[in-house]
């Protein structure tokens, strides 16, 4: 047995077509195909999903929770990037 641990994958899982995928949880794996059998495992056993993506948790970068003003602050003051000047018509669905 080796010493060395097993890289993480984070997994995203999508339930319907034209939803998005959504963060479920994570799973050891020595590569990206043992990885997404893992998942499909653990995380698809009531066969909802409809698809499943597996990414090293060493790719994703996040933002630090410090920097809440710096990074999302600014976004308050241009209105017009919020979708309420726009009527969507009930017949479009998931937006």
């Amino acid at each position: 047995m080796s010493d060395t641990p097993m890289p993480l994958w984070e997994v995203f899982i999508r339930n319907r077509s034209g939803m998005p995928h959504k963060h479920c949880g994570s799973v050891h794996a020595p590569d990206a195909a043992m990885a997404l059998q893992a998942a499909r495992d653990v995380y698809t056993r009531r066969g909802e999903s409809v698809s499943l993506w597996v990414v090293p948790s060493s790719a994703i970068t996040a933002s630090d929770p410090t920097d809440k003003d710096e990074m999302f602050e600014p976004t308050g003051t241009k209105i017009y990037r919020h979708p309420t000047f726009y009527k969507v018509p009930d017949d479009v669905g998931h937006m």
